[in-house]
């Protein structure tokens, strides 16, 4: 590794060797009190790479002022990236495996278990040869989803307080909270953050750029039966049970998760809970076209009045709650962050991708609530379990943009 990927490695094994793991069970916020004291710790770092106005707010998101070192007009940029990692694969204990020099071949990452990476399961390793790769030792998760983004700003504010000769203006960070949960940004103040525009730092394959991403649902069908002695029970019983699993396999098959992709729209009918007296139904629908999406909320709503026909002892009730909007059209608004991106993209000699998350981001969340945020690669490939792999050259390149944006944006 060159110097400057050695600093953003040692602070990235810094941060993952502390357990921040965000639980989408919890009604606290954050979800996991480990989450506190690891914010604390960034803002003291914060304060010794040349950050000012620190503070950690009574939510746990940490926030710092990089003053700028112009008079000329420049905006004030915002950089986001988030503290907790995913619940669905162990994140503590986590071991970093360092494979420098990359040869195209395989990577053991767990010879006991036989756990390997090789272009074959992990294509985008093609793109890596001469990198150095770092993966866990298959026992968790990487945590590269996001505490790279930590660490590439950290030590993006640290090049510029030591590079006073590279001007810039006002660069604000953000650490934030149960962005794997989906629940923490709500909570955060734009407002009072006071930043023109921003980047999430947050995304996978170098020059994947996500600019957009799906609009956002959840669904509850509340299903109320009859119940009575299953002798006796012709013409009287409803089945709650028999009812839910009457809709989820008449939902369209070709409108699944697991049968679509890129911009392709679904509902995923993701719990069932009851028995013969009630039973509920979770789901979430996705589509990144409004119109679309609002023709999936009305076809499950015709579904569900066929079933009532189907049966008129039973009570089906279907409830929709907004989660999130694409923030595509926000940027397309406001496309100074989006101008000043592309240009460090071209600048760098970067070959990159205008994409559609199929997912929600912060940055959705932000751009949404009048801050618009595009989300710009960190890195990392496979998060959310052990397979977990990042590029040390990808996430110096994702640096190098950051930079390259901060110094065109003074006029």
């Amino acid at each position: 590794m060159n110097p400057l990927q050695q600093k953003i490695y040692d602070r990235f094994v810094r941060y993952i060797a502390v357990d921040t793991t965000s639980d989408p069970e919890s009604k606290s916020i954050p979800t996991t009190s480990s989450q506190i004291p690891f914010a604390h710790t960034l803002a003291g770092e914060m304060k010794e790479v040349g950050f000012t106005e620190v503070e950690v707010d009574e939510y746990g998101f940490v926030t710092g002022v990089l003053p700028a070192n112009t008079d000329h007009p420049a905006p004030v940029i915002g950089l986001f990236a988030h503290m907790d990692t995913v619940s669905d694969f162990n994140g503590k204990n986590i071991r970093p495996i360092l494979h420098e020099n990359y040869d195209g071949g395989t990577l053991i990452i767990n010879e006991e278990k036989k756990m390997i990476l090789s272009p074959k399961t992990s294509p985008n390793l093609k793109l890596c040869v001469g990198d150095t790769i770092i993966t866990s030792d298959g026992s968790s998760i990487l945590a590269a989803d996001d505490k790279i983004g930590i660490a590439i700003i950290m030590t993006l504010a640290e090049y510029f307080t030591e590079h006073p000769e590279i001007k810039h203006g006002s660069l604000k960070a953000a650490f934030t909270i149960d962005e794997e949960t989906g629940t923490g940004i709500e909570y955060f103040d734009v407002k009072r953050f006071k930043a023109d525009f921003a980047y999430t730092v947050d995304g996978a394959l170098l020059g994947d750029i996500d600019c957009g991403n799906f609009n956002a649902d959840s669904v509850t069908i509340k299903i109320t039966g009859k119940s009575c002695h299953p002798g006796s029970a012709k013409g009287f019983m409803a089945n709650p049970v028999r009812i839910a699993a009457d809709i989820i396999s008449s939902w369209p098959t070709d409108k699944l998760p697991e049968t679509t992709d890129g911009e392709d729209g679904f509902i995923l009918f993701k719990d069932i809970t009851g028995g013969l007296e009630k039973a509920e139904v979770q789901g979430i629908v996705r589509e990144h076209d409004l119109n679309k999406f609002e023709q999936f909320k009305k076809d499950l709503l015709n579904l569900v009045e066929s079933k009532r026909n189907k049966y008129p002892a039973a009570k089906i009730e279907v409830i929709f709650k907004h989660q999130y909007r694409n923030m595509r059209d926000v940027l397309r608004e406001k496309p100074r962050a989006m101008e000043l991106l592309e240009s460090a993209l071209k600048e760098n000699k970067i070959d990159y991708r205008l994409t559609q998350a199929r997912g929600g981001t912060d940055g959705a969340r932000l751009s949404l609530s009048g801050l618009p945020t595009p989300n710009i690669f960190a890195g990392y490939e496979n998060p959310h379990g052990p397979y977990e792999w990042l590029s040390m050259n990808w996430a110096e390149k994702a640096f190098h943009i950051l930079e390259t944006i901060a110094k065109n944006a003074v006029k």
